[in-house]
């Protein structure tokens, strides 16, 4: 899924309409300042317009995942940071927290306990034409297994694409540039990424 250290996205990347539920801007904004970075300057820095900055820190648009990770990188955050959690062993289903880890139409929910740092289960549900984004994402972590519970899944990792269905499950390296998208015009996609350790 998702991801830190990034490929870069495109710096024509456009806003799109915020779908998510999360609020991660005021965070953002919190630790834009903190670093000492204007709009401006973490714009420069990221390949990314003013306005983009601007409309993410105010929860108003959606970033994509190589996006997102590129601009929590240079804060110095990770993404999960962004959202917090009681400290607890078990997740129930009725407190699931819904996050916001970059990408397209789609919904994610930490399964793991959010202190746990060895390992890390992300829930997510992609709506048809889901996507990561234009542009491939990498992050540091050991491995991670996509595993696809219903619908399909395109990942495609240089010049290779797969094409994932139900049951099926693919381990690849974090490391390596890939991006992901649902295939289905009509139908959504649930998709289980297992990363370790965890990373976003």
């Amino acid at each position: 899924m998702a991801p830190h250290g990034t490929a870069r996205t495109s710096s024509a990347e456009e806003p799109e309409r915020a779908i998510h539920s999360p609020r991660i801007g005021a965070r953002l904004r919190e630790a834009r300042r903190a670093r000492g970075m204007t709009i401006a300057e973490l714009a420069s820095a990221a390949d990314l317009s003013n306005g983009f900055i601007s409309l993410l820190e105010r929860d108003e648009t959606n970033a994509s995942v190589g996006t997102l990770l590129r601009v929590c990188e240079l804060l110095n955050v990770r993404i999960g940071s962004l959202f917090e959690r009681p400290r607890t062993n078990i997740v129930r289903r009725a407190e699931r927290e819904i996050v916001n880890f970059g990408g397209f139409d789609i919904e994610d929910v930490v399964l793991t306990p959010r202190w746990e740092r060895s390992l890390q289960v992300i829930e997510s549900t992609i709506a048809p034409g889901g996507r990561s984004g234009d542009d491939p994402h990498a992050f540091e972590a050991d491995a991670e297994l996509i595993y696809v519970l219903r619908g399909s899944l395109d990942v495609t990792i240089a010049d290779d694409a797969h094409r994932l269905r139900a049951g099926d499950a693919f381990l690849i390296s974090p490391r390596e540039p890939h991006a992901w998208a649902n295939p289905s015009r009509t139908a959504p996609a649930t998709v289980l990424w297992i990363i370790t350790p965890a990373a976003l």
